[in-house]
């Protein structure tokens, strides 16, 4: 389902973003030292339900990857996620 979302990276607002109409989704990111911690998911009621959390939380992880950052969770909603996605474990920030 993910490869339906088109998700951009605002960079000026600290976001990984999906629009739909007037409405944005997003993971509010920011950069600690090398690492990227995700700090927050807000997916508006109207959409709910339609795998776009899922879809940002995986591009917020690729875009981790790529760029060689180690996440920090603070957002519920990425907890979650890597319950569901146990492979991107190894991409969490160690706590030393």
């Amino acid at each position: 389902m993910a490869s339906e979302h088109i998700i951009i990276n605002n960079e000026k607002q600290l976001h990984f973003e999906f629009h739909e109409g007037d409405e944005i989704a997003f993971i509010e990111y920011r950069f600690h030292n090398n690492n990227i911690a995700l700090m927050h998911t807000l997916v508006p009621k109207s959409m709910e339900g339609k795998g776009i959390a899922s879809a940002l939380a995986a591009y917020a992880f690729k875009y981790a990857k790529e760029h060689n950052k180690p996440v920090m969770v603070y957002c519920p909603y990425i907890s979650t996620y890597l319950k569901r996605h146990p492979e991107l474990l190894d991409q969490i920030a160690s706590k030393d």
